[in-house]
């Protein structure tokens, strides 16, 4: 029996929309069901407009919905991902989570294997820090973290246990070593949340 597993992302210039790809191919080679979908952008479209990348990468992913409570009700596992800012998760994912109150309140988000990935301009930027802080959010759900840890031989070389991440510079993006940890981070999360699929049924 395979899981459900939603990759909720929010991604303005496209870095982690290429990491929430990886995510979602490793978990289809676990058979699991698996929903990509994008956090609503919230910024002024005066800002969107005046980053060439950023509005081309809006444009590029138009046909990608939107995530929706749906979404987090469906799944058996959920795996976040996020740029940082300042150290904590992007404020377009942030007014998504502070949405869930209904659903947490009636314990329907408790149980639920969760995981994220991230990424920033630099090697000491927050990486750690926003995927530690979203930790602060799947606790207060009652969540299963499944974090990557040291479980695959990526791990030596990409050397994030928390969740993957990136450092994205000026404009580069995820390679090979960043692309295949986030595969394995969606293999195991989805692997995991399998088992405790079958141990319910």
């Amino acid at each position: 029996m395979s899981a459900n597993v939603a990759v909720i992302y929010y991604s303005s210039t496209g870095t982690l929309h290429a990491l929430a790809q990886a995510v979602v191919e490793g978990a289809w080679k676990t058979a699991a069901s698996v929903r990509l979908r994008k956090i609503a952008e919230t910024a002024p479209a005066e800002a969107i407009a005046g980053n060439p990348a950023w509005q081309a990468h809006l444009d590029q992913t138009a046909d990608v919905p939107e995530a929706t409570l749906d979404d987090l009700e469906w799944a058996d596992a959920v795996v976040f991902g996020t740029p940082t800012r300042y150290g904590t998760p992007a404020a377009q994912l942030k007014q998504f989570i502070d949405s869930t109150g209904p659903l947490w309140h009636q314990g329907r988000l408790a149980g639920k294997v969760y995981g994220a990935f991230t990424a920033g301009s630099t090697a000491h930027g927050g990486q750690e820090s926003t995927l530690l802080a979203l930790g602060n959010v799947f606790y207060h759900w009652g969540g299963i973290i499944v974090p990557p840890g040291y479980t695959d031989p990526i791990q030596f070389q990409h050397g994030n246990p928390y969740g993957t991440s990136f450092i994205a510079g000026m404009g580069d993006r995820p390679g090979q070593v960043e692309l295949e940890a986030a595969r394995h981070q969606g293999r195991r999360t989805a692997e995991t949340a399998a088992r405790l699929v079958r141990s319910a049924a």
